[in-house]
């Protein structure tokens, strides 16, 4: 076989267009921000949302040739992948790719068309589409989401086992054919790295690790900070204080410090990440016994059932997670499943940090509801304080906490990327970004393929987090 090229049999009509498509782009978008700096003398025009637009003369001009050379380039990249699909390799690296990500592309393709056809009974979420920024967003965060339950729980994507080293791939460029004795994929697309490992199918494992870790250790500290934040909010005085004094002091400390401490050896052989999971696994617990409870106090008999439903599989898991053969606590003989010791100190460390800054959002949220008109109603009827706090004010700060939400979870990939790349926490075989950039850098002035596509992945999926945040907040303003 031979070595592929980048666009294959598609380069020939479509780099020629791309060439010149990208350049124009660039220059137009810094022509336009140029021009921003300056007062239009044409017209305005308001927008549903109240911002203006420029609607006449140069500015006018410059959006228009914005919007369609951004659309132009759009539809050119459209044609690669389609193109990929069609011809595979012969469209190059690229279409191989394309290819190999079909599965996304079709789920991307049905949930864009289910969303945008019901949208308007989906709520924020509905209201997502109509932001152009939030569109982007979401596709390019979806893209990684649905790569990482393809290539973890179905394995579609990757083309070879993340720890295979094959003879003679070691450093080799991408399009680099397998030798004919070597059995599996015919390509190292993306090149090998200095283990002859495929650096393609690492990169595509790794979205698997960080979407294991990410938005669920993000998901435990807003439960935390929640559960936290609402009382100390809502009824203030000395439960403020500590709970202030604490978090405060959390935060104090540097965070990439406080994660060397966390996840060195000497402190993991102390249990402590194992104690500190006892801890802040049982807030999710808390957060939704009284989440029932407060929900369907004046139905007991129907309060039981739920609280026995929810409550005993999380119970199971709880203690499944935090119990570990041969440690400091080992006294659970149901031990369902049990998690690597670097993926939960890793967890750990994540959602203690996480949580503190959660706890501040919540608690000034909550101090600023608490005096509205709605909750003083629900005082006079009567309801109970931990009703009025998850039933009142919770819902009434979803949209900064949901903007938040997104945002965090990018913090958390860019703490898990830092993590790995210094070696910290999870295991070095392990195909995270942060990890396999690490490996990569050592030769990067000579090989620069082994640390880049880890590099771009990271920075693609953080982008598309923050973009979310801002379609979010946008719509969330206008609710």
């Amino acid at each position: 076989m031979e070595d592929l090229s980048w666009t294959g049999l598609t380069g020939t009509i479509l780099d020629p267009i791309l060439m010149i498509l990208a350049p124009l782009f660039a220059v137009v978008v810094v022509a336009r921000m140029l021009l921003s700096m300056f007062e239009p003398d044409t017209g305005e025009q308001a927008n549903p949302d109240g911002t203006l637009v420029q609607t006449g003369g140069i500015w006018g001009l410059m959006r228009l040739a914005t919007v369609l050379l951004g659309v132009a380039l759009v539809l050119v990249m459209l044609a690669y992948v389609a193109s990929g699909l069609v011809l595979g390799p012969k469209a190059g690296i690229l279409g191989a790719m394309a290819r190999r990500f079909w599965p996304v592309w079709l789920a991307l393709a049905l949930t864009f068309a289910l969303s945008i056809q019901f949208k308007r009974r989906l709520g924020l979420y509905g209201k997502l589409f109509d932001s152009t920024i939030g569109m982007i967003g979401f596709g390019l965060v979806m893209f990684w989401v649905f790569t990482a339950l393809f290539s973890g729980v179905f394995d579609l994507i990757a083309t070879h086992d993340t720890l295979a080293q094959l003879s003679g791939m070691k450093n080799k460029v991408p399009g680099t054919p397998v030798p004919d004795s070597e059995s599996g994929y015919g390509w190292y697309l993306l090149g090998g790295d200095n283990l002859a490992r495929d650096v393609f199918s690492r990169m595509v494992k790794g979205s698997t690790v960080v979407m294991a870790i990410a938005p669920l250790a993000t998901l435990f500290a807003f439960m935390v900070g929640i559960t936290l934040g609402l009382p100390a909010g809502y009824y203030g005085g000395r439960l403020d204080t500590v709970l202030s004094f604490v978090a405060n002091l959390i935060l104090a400390f540097p965070v990439i410090l406080l994660f060397y401490l966390l996840v060195t050896p000497e402190i993991v052989a102390t249990g402590l990440p194992q104690y500190m999971a006892m801890v802040l696994f049982v807030f999710p617990l808390v957060f939704s016994a009284v989440l029932i409870h407060s929900r369907l106090r004046t139905q007991p008999g129907k309060s039981v059932l739920w609280l026995a439903m929810v409550l005993v599989p999380m119970a199971l898991v709880y203690l499944s997670v935090i119990n570990e053969h041969g440690s400091k606590l080992d006294f659970w003989p149901l031990d369902l499943f049990d998690v690597p010791g670097g993926l939960l100190v890793v967890f750990v460390a994540v959602v203690f940090v996480n949580a503190p800054t959660v706890f501040r959002i919540v608690r000034g949220l909550t101090m600023d509801i608490k005096t509205r008109d709605y909750v003083a109603a629900a005082q006079t009827r009567g309801e109970r304080p931990w009703y009025i706090m998850l039933w009142e004010i919770l819902p009434n700060a979803r949209g900064p906490l949901i903007v938040d939400f997104c945002l965090r979870i990018g913090y958390t990939t860019i703490l898990l990327g830092t993590l790995g790349f210094f070696g910290l926490g999870l295991p070095p075989e392990s195909p995270d970004w942060g990890t396999t950039i690490n490996e990569g850098r050592r030769l990067l002035a000579v090989y620069m393929h082994p640390a880049l596509p880890p590099a771009l992945a990271l920075l693609s999926l953080v982008l598309g987090l923050n973009l979310l945040a801002d379609g979010l907040r946008e719509e969330s303003l206008r609710d």
